[in-house]
């Protein structure tokens, strides 16, 4: 049965919120969307970064040479802003030392030494009856699974939990639009760990008092949509509702537009408006961890593209390097290029060491065939066509602000054509005929400011 017969028979699954601009880039999902999640090998080092998450890097409570437990708090958290780091496979610490990382700066790391005959089973964990824990102790406990947004954000996740005093939180929205081209991370989560995922949304309305939830998604994941639906509870706090289509649907301001025509106001939060939004592989997670005291050392990922022989969707320890997993998987179609996360928001690599981290919800890999095109054609001077602004989903002017960063006018973008509501989609530089990397002209233009900042 057909997507769009699905629609006309059943009413309820149609839903016609939306935002305005957006564009409707090739969802590429055919690759592993119908694909169930597996367990991917244990590699024989993990490499686990310090810096997984906003906020201050975790602090090592390890030293080299001494043994750890699968679960085991390896860093803890360096204050509010900071989550801990748990070992996600038994071995010993072989070494702490600077390593590559997706961002380009090496970064202090704990090196893992998986030991290769262990049965990797779960041995450092601590039962906790949810249902008479107080909304301060979810919010600690959260903290301590080192749980951070899984849908590449990597914002704490226990910071969410504690919005200020003078907001009230009302509403909790769980994004499952995973708008971004490829990816099949959170499509698999909510139809295979939907018990977790209403688990993990009730967990968050009791920590937040909030009254009801809904989880959102795109109307081309309808599947997940009914497996979600069976398993709501009767009381009706917590519905589904799929909407349009559309990138970047699944960036919390335009989820919160599209589901309750809400706007969240420049610079403010989504509390701000009486809501909470989280990613559903974050909510499934906690939902998994918290009744049994566990830390975050796995992830599912999708890892997918034409230059990859085994596409799928697989649970992954946090820290397995990109060589371990395409020497496990085969590359074909000659050299490729690499992007960690979607083709959209994704961080394109250089190095094979680099590892699986908390936000990295997928690993895209392309063939030279596949980007010949793109780069070929080279950039080329700005014709002010509008095209750019007709799909920025904030309404702001790309056009213009790409031409003041060219020229390293990068203050007075960030003063005059609000720099910091861009969110770095990649609409703009998506629809641009000349081939002008805005994004990248925009991300410059926000680090010089921010050095501008630190300096002054």
């Amino acid at each position: 049965m057909t997507t769009a017969y699905k629609r006309l028979i059943d009413p309820r699954m149609w839903f016609m919120g939306t935002f305005s601009h957006g564009i409707h880039p090739a969802e590429n999902k055919q690759y592993t969307a119908d694909k169930a999640i597996q367990r991917f090998p244990f590699a024989p080092e993990l490499i686990l970064p310090l810096s997984q998450h906003a906020g201050a890097p975790s602090v090592p409570i390890v030293r080299p040479g001494q043994e750890v437990v699968r679960g085991e708090p390896i860093a803890e958290a360096a204050g509010f802003m900071s989550v801990p780091l748990h070992a996600p496979a038994t071995g010993v610490i072989k070494k702490i030392d600077l390593m590559p990382t997706a961002k380009g700066p090496r970064t202090l790391s704990i090196i893992l030494e998986v030991y290769p005959g262990d049965s990797q089973e779960m041995r450092f964990y601590q039962t906790r009856n949810v249902d008479t824990m107080t909304p301060q102790e979810i919010t600690q406990a959260v903290q301590d699974a080192g749980l951070v947004g899984l849908g590449g954000a990597a914002f704490p996740t226990h910071v969410k939990l504690s919005p200020p005093k003078e907001h009230t939180v009302e509403t909790v929205l769980i994004n499952g639009c995973e708008c971004e081209p490829f990816l099949t991370t959170d499509y698999r989560v909510m139809l295979e760990q939907t018990d977790d995922l209403i688990e993990g949304t009730r967990i968050f309305m009791k920590a937040l008092g909030a009254k009801k939830a809904i989880i959102g998604t795109e109307d081309n994941k309808l599947a997940a949509v009914e497996a979600i639906r069976a398993k709501l509870p009767a009381d009706g706090s917590i519905t589904v509702k799929a909407v349009k289509t559309k990138y970047p649907q699944g960036a919390e301001k335009m989820l919160a537009k599209s589901l309750l025509n809400l706007e969240i106001p420049s610079g403010g939060y989504p509390s701000s408006v009486g809501l909470a939004v989280f990613n559903v592989s974050s909510t499934a997670e906690i939902g998994a961890l918290l009744p049994v005291g566990g830390g975050v050392i796995e992830r599912v990922v999708t890892i997918t593209g034409p230059g990859v022989e085994k596409p799928g969707n697989y649970i992954v320890a946090i820290g397995t390097p990109l060589r371990f997993i395409l020497d496990q998987l085969g590359l074909k179609g000659g050299s490729q290029h690499l992007i960690l996360g979607g083709p959209m928001m994704g961080s394109a690599i250089s190095s094979l060491d680099v590892p699986i981290t908390k936000g990295c919800g997928g690993v895209l890999v392309l063939t030279e065939e596949d980007t010949r095109g793109e780069t070929s054609r080279g950039v080329h001077p700005c014709i002010s066509c509008g095209k750019c602004v007709e799909a920025c989903p904030m309404h702001l002017n790309p056009c213009n602000m790409g031409k003041l960063a060219y020229k390293h006018r990068y203050a007075e973008i960030a003063e005059s054509f609000h720099l910091n509501d861009c969110f770095e989609c990649g609409c703009c530089s998506y629809v641009c005929p000349s081939s002008i990397p805005l994004v990248q002209y925009f991300r410059i233009a926000k680090s010089a400011n921010r050095e501008k900042a630190k300096a002054s």
